[in-house]
């Protein structure tokens, strides 16, 4: 019998073939009334909740008067809400925004800026990196083989430097932050000079590449570097940014200030939408027509969504909550590695938590990671892997979650390492 997911293109996984009919907050509820805890947030997008009221109220709103006003033709009122509200959670410098529609999109146009703006052409990026799928950002993205499996050649101009992956290297975090540090000055020195490259891009905390933080000192480093050589220090906060990390964007851990900063999933809360920001000095080098696109700041409902989602992440304190709740999860899960050594690591910042999987000999456990999340997902916990070998199982709660709801997934949790 036809169930019409076979009308579905097999490129896309699946974690579950399940098909909700209805959200809120934290669940995802199926045909038969079952009730699923979702911890992915749809990879980092529902950092609000499912169907937060504010966040439907607002594209209700937007619905009534506006559904599409193209930037090319009409100023769109809400995206000029929604700079207004952005420019009171970016840096006082950073005071410019351009809308599209998904974090490669995002990307995409921040290697653009870059370039127009220093008149550079090369990109450096970090081993474990994910920038998207698109074929500037697939030449960018370096987490795992497949996402730029068989699509060779990709652009030019994109140098790989090591991320400060402590538990990788084995080594601690200051040992491996002043490795990685040299060895980015050993890139300039033999692959890209510092004259013909436009822009550092970083993910604060690696997403697909196993949640794993940057060291703030590496960071500072970079930006030390950047303005050493009139390098753009670029920030992409697709995964970590809105919250997700327990401060705003995940570069606030480091005291520092980006050049750019690249936002996306958490910024709609499901609706779809991303951004760039930037300086007025480093815009306006932005040549009119050079870059664009039909929906981006067009679309009245993303725009709106992205609006409520700023004043509801602010005003409900979901960003301390993320902080809260997170330190409480590391916590516990600390307390079940000492029960389950396989869990060599547990990591994160906010509700951006990882659990890594390693053997005996400390190489990485990909087949336990997995069993782990098939387990839970028996249980209606949905939980997702990560990492480059896939040993990496990463918590993404909506920030909206609670102490009880957390322990009732840990307890879940729990009950699924017991049974792999």
């Amino acid at each position: 019998m036809s169930t019409g997911i076979e009308l579905l293109s097999p490129v896309w996984t699946h974690l579950t073939t399940m098909q909700p009919v209805r959200a809120e907050g934290v669940y995802f509820y199926d045909a038969e009334g079952q009730r699923w805890l979702d911890f992915t947030s749809g990879i980092g997008v529902i950092n609000t909740g499912h169907r937060h009221p504010r966040v439907v109220a607002a594209i209700q709103e937007a619905l009534e008067n506006l559904l599409f006003a193209q930037m090319n033709i009409v100023i769109n009122p809400w995206a000029v809400r929604l700079a207004e509200k952005l420019n009171q959670v970016t840096p006082s410098r950073i005071n410019r925004f351009f809308f599209s529609n998904s974090g490669a999109e995002a990307v995409e146009a921040a290697v653009k800026l870059a370039r127009h703006a220093t008149g550079r052409r090369n990109i450096v990026v970090f081993q474990g990196s994910f920038h998207g799928r698109t074929a500037q950002t697939m030449a960018m993205t370096t987490s795992k083989f497949i996402y730029r499996f068989d699509y060779q050649p990709l652009p030019g101009g994109i140098f790989v430097s090591p991320f400060p992956y402590a538990y990788h290297y084995g080594w601690d975090e200051a040992t491996t932050t002043q490795f990685c540090l040299r060895e980015l000055d050993r890139v300039l020195h033999g692959q890209s000079a510092p004259e013909e490259t436009a822009a550092f891009v970083i993910e604060p905390v690696l997403g697909e590449g196993g949640y794993v933080p940057a060291p703030p000192a590496f960071l500072q480093g970079l930006r030390r570097i950047a303005d050493e050589h009139g390098i753009l220090l670029v920030l992409d906060e697709v995964q970590a940014g809105f919250g997700r990390t327990g401060r705003f964007f995940g570069y606030e851990h480091s005291d520092i200030e980006p050049d750019i900063i690249i936002m996306a999933k958490g910024l709609g809360s499901g609706m779809p939408i991303s951004g760039i920001a930037a300086p007025a000095e480093i815009m306006d080098t932005w040549r009119p027509g050079t870059h664009g696109g039909t929906y981006g700041g067009g679309n009245a409902l993303a725009l709106a969504a992205a609006a409520a989602t700023v004043d509801v992440l602010q005003e409900e304190n979901l960003v301390a909550n993320a902080a809260q709740q997170g330190e409480y999860l590391m916590s516990r899960l600390r307390e079940l590695q000492k029960d389950f050594p396989v869990m060599g690591d547990v990591r994160g910042l906010g509700l951006m938590v990882a659990t890594e999987f390693t053997d005996a000999q400390g190489r990485p456990d990909p087949a336990t990671a997995k069993a782990v999340a098939r387990a839970a997902l028996e249980r209606r916990l949905m939980l997702l892997t990560c990492g480059t070998y896939g040993n990496v199982i990463r918590w993404i709660p909506p920030l909206v979650v609670t102490r009880e709801q957390l322990d009732e997934a840990l307890a879940i949790f729990a009950d699924a390492l017991r049974a792999v």
